[in-house]
C-alpha cells in the first residue's frame, strides 16, 4: 500500500507529514498577535486537503458568536463550545466518522487535563492545533499552557505590536478590570507591550505582584 504524503505547513521544520500521523502544534503569544487567525488559516488548509476537521473553544470565551471561533479581524469558522477537555474526548467519541484535525482555541482557559487530552489524541493519529496565551496579564505562565508547549512537536510564537513603542510585543497588559487571572476582554481591557514597556506599566500599579519574567 502506498503511503500518501501531503505537504506540511511552509513554516514548519517538518517537511512532510503522512496522513494519520498525529502531532501537537501550539500557537502562542500575547493578545492581538494573530493566534486565532493562524489557527483558522491552518484549519482552512486542512479543509482544502479534504481532511475532516473540527474546532473547539472553551465556554469561558463569551466574546463573539458562541457557535464560531472568530479572530480580532472578524474572520470566523464554525466551532463547538465545550466545558472541559473531557468534553472534547466525549464529543469526538460520539462522531460516526473519524476526525483527523482537531483545533482548540483559547487553550489557556481549559482545565489542567488538556495537555494529556491533546497527547492522547496525537497518539491516536490526530493532528492537534492549539492556540492560546502563554502568559497572563501579570506575565506569569498561563494555566495548562506550559505543559502543552512542552509536549508539542511544533511551537509558533507570535508577537503583537506594542502600543507604547511600536516594537514587537510579547506581554498582555490589563488596563481595566479587576485582579482575577481570567477576565474576558478586548482592547477596552488589554494592550500588548514590549518587556520594557510592560515593566514600566507594572511599576505604575503599586499593589500588584511582580511578574515572573
Amino acid at each position: 500500500m502506498t503511503n500518501l504524503m501531503v505537504p506540511h505547513e511552509e513554516h514548519s521544520p517538518l517537511q512532510h507529514t503522512g496522513l494519520g500521523e498525529g502531532r501537537i502544534e501550539v500557537i502562542c503569544g500575547p493578545m492581538f498577535s494573530g493566534k486565532t487567525e493562524e489557527l483558522l488559516r491552518r484549519v482552512r488548509r486542512a479543509q482544502i486537503a479534504h481532511q475532516p476537521t473540527i474546532i473547539f473553544k472553551p465556554s469561558k470565551d463569551t466574546r463573539y458568536n458562541k457557535d464560531q471561533v472568530t479572530s480580532h479581524d472578524a474572520n470566523a469558522l464554525p466551532s463547538v463550545t465545550v466545558q472541559s477537555s473531557e468534553a472534547i474526548v466525549a464529543y469526538l467519541r460520539a462522531q460516526t466518522k473519524p476526525i483527523t484535525v482537531v483545533a482548540i482555541d483559547e487553550a489557556q482557559f481549559f482545565d489542567a487535563d488538556l495537555p494529556r487530552t491533546c497527547a492522547h489524541l496525537a497518539d491516536q493519529g490526530v493532528r492537534v492545533i492549539a492556540a492560546g496565551l502563554d502568559l497572563d496579564f501579570k506575565g506569569i505562565p498561563f494555566g495548562c499552557m506550559p505543559e502543552l508547549l512542552a509536549l508539542a512537536e511544533e511551537v509558533t510564537k507570535l508577537h503583537a505590536v506594542c502600543m507604547e513603542t511600536g516594537r514587537p510585543a510579547h506581554f498582555s497588559h490589563r488596563i481595566a478590570g479587576g485582579d482575577n487571572t481570567v477576565e474576558i476582554g478586548e482592547k477596552d481591557r488589554y494592550i500588548p507591550l514590549t518587556r520594557q514597556a510592560f515593566v514600566e506599566a507594572r511599576k505604575q500599579n503599586p499593589g500588584e505582584e511582580p511578574s515572573a519574567s
